[in-house]
């Protein structure tokens, strides 16, 4: 094991929850014993993490009994920092390297001053790329990223200029669909409130939609195009609303599936149908889609909109707000001195 560039306290401070249930005014602020990394782990300093729905969701219990694994829980996944020890058998990152990663969702550990994370999903952060923005990427671009790949969109010059459909156009995942869509050469039609239009333009949307307008409310292209596919981030919209609106073999991709919509799928698969509605379960970020991520940051391909910044001290009031639903990007935790 390397030797630490600086010397690793026995202590950090962390912010957990003890049991399932109780939102924002059930977080404890406590002083925990800093983790140790082992084999294929670094122990990274943490600068930033991001609160993203999916954590809120596992402490409501939505995931029981798969998450948490065990209570008390340092919830949160996504993060940035600094390398300051590592385990045996990791290569290509040693103490003072500057990443961004991934944690174990099964371990969590973000709302802390330290954690562990895996060598597997952990990659360098260039200088250009700010803590908050690299802590923005693991869960919602990755989840972009994956959406837009099910539909067909491609990343190498060589995809087709497919029509895509992005629903809650202005949320965590939406703004990162967005950019990568018009990456892969895809004509975008989006949908958002009105207040954020000028922003989802702005990032290269092709058609923006107040979804609370009848017309917003319909989905329908203002050109009149049929979606080869749908980012659908939002809630509350059943397949029958896009089925009419899909070309022959468009896909509906839903980052936010109920029951009713795994039903839909499985019917789908079972009657072959080529008009489908994919629910997208779980994200298989890999090292290889973190550093491409991280590389479009890093040339000014991709930006991390940034909604709102917290200190640690102040966690609550950032999970409070990934609850209220109301955020426009990316909500960031600092890791203050």
């Amino acid at each position: 094991m390397t030797t630490p560039t600086t010397t690793t306290p026995a202590k950090m401070r962390a912010v957990l929850y003890d049991a399932c249930g109780g939102g924002a005014p059930s977080l404890k602020h406590v002083e925990v014993p800093v983790p140790s990394a082992k084999k294929n782990e670094v122990l990274l300093k943490l600068q930033a993490a991001t609160v993203n729905p999916l954590d809120w969701k596992i402490q409501r219990g939505d995931l029981r009994p798969l998450l948490p694994r065990r209570l008390p829980f340092i919830p949160v996944t996504d993060v940035a920092g600094v390398v300051v020890d590592v385990g045996p058998g990791v290569n290509g990152l040693t103490a003072g390297d500057q990443v961004v990663a991934k944690l174990n969702s099964l371990n969590g550990g973000g709302l802390a001053e330290y954690a562990v994370a895996s060598a597997n999903l952990t990659v360098k952060r260039p200088a250009q790329v700010s803590a908050a923005e690299g802590a923005g990427l693991p869960i919602a671009a990755g989840t972009a990223l994956e959406a837009l790949r099910s539909i067909g969109a491609k990343f190498d010059g060589t995809g087709k200029p497919l029509n895509v459909l992005i629903t809650a156009a202005s949320g965590g995942v939406g703004l990162y669909a967005v950019q990568l869509a018009k990456l892969a050469n895809l004509h975008v039609t989006a949908t958002c409130g009105a207040r954020n239009m000028d922003l989802v333009k702005s990032l290269g949307a092709d058609e923006v939609m107040d979804y609370r307008t009848p017309e917003g409310a319909t989905l329908r292209s203002p050109s009149g195009r049929k979606y080869d596919g749908v980012v659908h981030c939002a809630v509350g919209v059943s397949w029958s609303s896009f089925r009419p609106l899909l070309s022959d073999a468009g896909r509906v991709i839903d980052i936010t599936p109920n029951f009713s919509a795994i039903l839909t799928y499985v019917l789908h698969r079972v009657t072959f149908s080529k008009k489908r509605l994919v629910p997208q379960l779980l994200l298989s970020l890999n090292k290889a889609d973190l550093e491409f991520l991280v590389g479009l940051l890093e040339e000014d391909k991709l930006k991390t909109v940034i909604d709102s910044r917290f200190p640690l001290s102040d966690a609550g009031k950032a999970w409070q707000s990934s609850i209220d639903g109301h955020a426009t990007g990316k909500i960031v935790v600092e890791m203050e001195s």
